[in-house]
């Protein structure tokens, strides 16, 4: 009986200590059925006018048979599909773009943040029955970040900042 407590609590202990990535979003699909929306249609294949035309391939880029729902529903209404690719900052966007990088730009934010959040959630990972019967610890590692809206709403209101109304404050 001690030696099958005490394999019982080895496994455990082993269990809990996984090597991946800390997830604290934990969701399980419910059925073991197709997902239908996994499934895309792509465009039928055209031989094109000229294949000097054709674009370089890139890795993770896109494909001429991928699907564009948003460009077709634009050309179907008559508008332009082009004004949809992302051309860098926008005519509208550049006050605010030398405004937000007035004070600099890192160049590896995108590295640094990474790293950050990893280190955040490995902090954060929950305690050890919660990973090992995977409880979503998200919310409850988040939750000294949560903006208080009710709260921002009043501080914004007493500067005399125009505010929209709110959602009533749901007591618990």
């Amino acid at each position: 009986m001690k030696s099958v407590l005490i394999l019982c609590f080895a496994a455990l202990g082993l269990s809990a200590c996984s090597e991946g990535e800390p997830r604290l979003m934990n969701f399980k699909a419910s059925t073991t059925t197709p997902d239908e929306f996994a499934i895309l249609p792509t465009k039928p294949l055209q031989e094109p006018e000229s294949y000097s035309a054709l674009p370089a391939p890139t890795p993770g880029g896109s494909n001429v048979t991928d699907p564009t729902p948003l460009k077709d529903a634009v050309a179907v209404l008559g508008g332009k599909p082009s004004l949809l690719d992302d051309t860098g900052i926008r005519r509208g966007e550049s006050g605010l773009v030398s405004y937000a990088t007035r004070k600099g730009v890192s160049g590896n934010i995108r590295q640094v943040l990474a790293a950050e959040d990893l280190q955040f959630r490995t902090d954060n990972n929950g305690r050890l029955l919660e990973r090992l019967f995977n409880v979503n610890t998200y919310f409850s590692a988040y939750e000294l970040q949560e903006l208080d809206q009710h709260r921002e709403l009043e501080r914004l209101r007493l500067l005399g900042v125009w505010t929209p109304s709110a959602p009533p404050e749901i007591t618990k």
